[in-house]
């Protein structure tokens, strides 16, 4: 446990300290930053959070990373480090992922559950709002984030005052015959040799190697590079925190260990049990979407059905052209004038 202290500047968490949601609130005064990063006790084992955001007063946004191993923390600053100034940004490496698997590392037989992570997820989420003194955070998911993201709405939408999701998927037998489908298109079209050999030696979805999905998203990631505006490579340069070589195995063992329960050794992952409609279509707090016209993993036209599905006391739809399954410039600066013009009032 480690000790408190009340912030009207910058307060730091120690890399070994870990917090419980009993916590009284860090932020009492209404001005003044915050800085934090450290190990919280969530679902029963050390997870690690970072929270920066330049006035303690400011609406508090949860980020939950894709992958499902890879966290953005070792990015953060790059990609929402513009987001400080009207919002507290969280990031969270979840259960088998980045720096908590490092901390916490799981038995190698052990497989992650949606319903475990949405779980921790949830608990993130209260002891945020215990810690910064706030009713309500924002729930922010792309990606696997958004497969996440969807379920700890539907679970307790009491904790949120809104959903923005990216690279939204949807049900994994529809993206994935869509995404399988529109790829032999482009391969073909291009007469891509060398692609449509990946494509046709893997056979459509769904896979029982888990080495196919990687394969095919090989693929995507050059079709959607060609369409798309890149994301600028200082983006991807990891803090200097995340490149120690004991945080780079961890990363990059995360990265392994996720994957595989996101895609099962025989297709019997994660990724098995998506369907999201499945959950109802009725949600208690406003959702709002922000996909990529060229994204091949998750097709927007799956994406914009869900949403067309969807009944919820405010929704919204932004579709980008130039933009893939990946975030880029023009990704980011929607979700933030999305998070700005939409969200930010219902925090008030």
């Amino acid at each position: 446990m480690f000790k408190l202290s009340f912030c009207v500047a910058a307060l730091l968490l120690s890399l070994g300290a870990s917090a419980a949601t009993s916590l009284a609130p860090a932020c009492v005064a209404k001005q003044g930053k915050v800085d934090e990063k450290g190990f919280v006790a969530i679902g029963g084992i050390e997870q690690w959070i970072t929270v920066r955001g330049d006035s303690c007063a400011n609406p508090v946004i949860l980020v939950i990373h894709g992958g499902p191993g890879n966290p953005l923390s070792p990015f953060a600053d790059q990609l929402f480090g513009g987001w400080n100034e009207q919002f507290t940004v969280v990031q969270w490496d979840q259960r088998g992922t980045g720096m908590t698997y490092g901390r916490s590392t799981p038995p190698a037989d052990s497989r992650l559950s949606i319903e475990q992570m949405r779980d921790d997820g949830v608990e993130v989420a209260r002891y945020l709002a215990a810690r910064f003194g706030k009713q309500k955070v924002i729930l922010w998911g792309s990606s696997w984030g958004s497969i996440l993201g969807v379920h700890m709405a539907k679970a307790h939408p009491e904790l949120f005052h809104a959903y923005l999701g990216t690279a939204q998927l949807v049900n994994e037998r529809e993206n994935g015959a869509a995404s399988y489908a529109k790829l032999m298109g482009l391969a073909r079209a291009a007469d891509d040799k060398a692609s449509l050999a990946v494509l046709e030696g893997v056979g459509a979805p769904p896979w029982t190697d888990p080495r196919s999905f990687g394969k095919v998203r090989r693929v995507s990631r050059k079709y959607e590079a060609k369409v798309s505006t890149p994301a600028p490579a200082a983006w991807w340069k990891m803090a200097a925190e995340y490149t120690t070589p004991k945080a780079q195995a961890d990363y990059e063992a995360g990265e392994d260990y996720s994957f595989i329960s996101f895609v099962g050794m025989k297709g019997d992952g994660m990724l098995s049990q998506l369907d999201l409609p499945k959950l109802g279509t009725d949600f208690a707090i406003p959702m709002f979407f922000v996909e990529g016209a060229h994204d091949l993993v998750a097709p927007p036209e799956l994406a914009q059905r869900y949403y067309e599905s969807i009944r919820a006391p405010q929704k919204g739809l932004v579709l980008l052209e130039r933009v893939g399954h990946d975030p880029n410039q023009d990704m980011m600066d929607a979700q933030y004038k999305i998070l700005k013009e939409r969200i930010l009032p219902l925090t008030r």
